[in-house]
């Protein structure tokens, strides 16, 4: 039984990862990624004028990059599958839905895990500019991974809502902004004035910032990796009651 799990999971993602690297979409992914990153490091961040051998200055704008670029990628997993017709092959082929359902969204995380590891050149070049912290600069990188994976979960289960990918794009953006902002530091500091600190606490808790700043320091705690593999494990679920939805009906 698990090695048919396992099996039937890593033919889906052969087919999802052959699928991206078929068309221009994943290439075109790639260099506008990296493009906003040397853009937002360099010259946003003004990263040689800090004079600081470090990556803060890369990480710092990934909750907002992958705001918008990681639904992207999302928006198609389960949208155009509806829009093809191909979705009704899928829930008859001697497959359970869980490993459908895992199968592509580990290889859009995949993916998104190759663009981060194109980006390594940055370590290379904080390096030579100085003597960096090699563990918080791994402690980011995975807590960046981490973070995609969250975004990457909220897009897939709006993909599975609908099959019009803009509407997919759209809702994903909205509820991961919301995720944002409930943690972002001028929005906790407005509650604060107002509210009980435990329901700042509260708001804050469920927001992907706190979590990710604090891998960003170099600190892997098991709250943070609990928090994200909860909220994947949840979103996956719902992505599975909708399409489980569809099947019935």
């Amino acid at each position: 039984m698990i090695k048919r799990f396992f099996r039937n999971t890593k033919g889906i993602i052969k087919r999802e990862l052959t699928g991206y690297f078929e068309s221009p979409v994943a290439y075109v992914f790639m260099i506008i990624f990296l493009m906003l990153c040397g853009f937002f490091t360099f010259s946003v961040s003004d990263f040689y004028e800090l004079g600081q051998a470090d990556l803060r200055a890369f990480f710092q704008w990934h909750p907002w990059m992958f705001l918008f670029l990681v639904p992207a990628v999302a928006m198609r997993l389960w949208a155009d599958e509806r829009r093809t017709g191909t979705i009704e092959l899928i829930l008859t082929l001697p497959i359970t839905l869980t490993e459908a359902i895992l199968g592509k969204f580990l290889a859009a995380w995949m993916f998104i895990g190759m663009c981060l590891l194109l980006t390594f050149p940055l370590v290379f070049t904080v390096i030579y500019l100085g003597d960096p912290d090699l563990g918080a600069i791994f402690c980011s990188y995975f807590g960046s991974f981490m973070l995609a994976g969250a975004y990457l979960s909220v897009g897939s289960m709006t993909s599975s809502l609908t099959r019009n990918q803009v509407i997919s794009f759209v809702l994903a953006v909205v509820i991961c902004l919301f995720l944002v902002l409930a943690g972002w530091p001028p929005v906790t500091e407005i509650l604060s004035g107002w509210a009980p600190i435990w329901f700042v606490d509260l708001v804050s808790g469920f927001s992907f910032i706190p979590h990710f700043t604090s891998m960003e320091r170099g600190l892997v705690d098991l709250r943070d990796i609990v928090y994200y593999l909860s909220l994947i494990s949840f979103m996956l679920f719902v992505n599975g009651v909708v399409l489980l939805n569809r099947r019935a009906s």
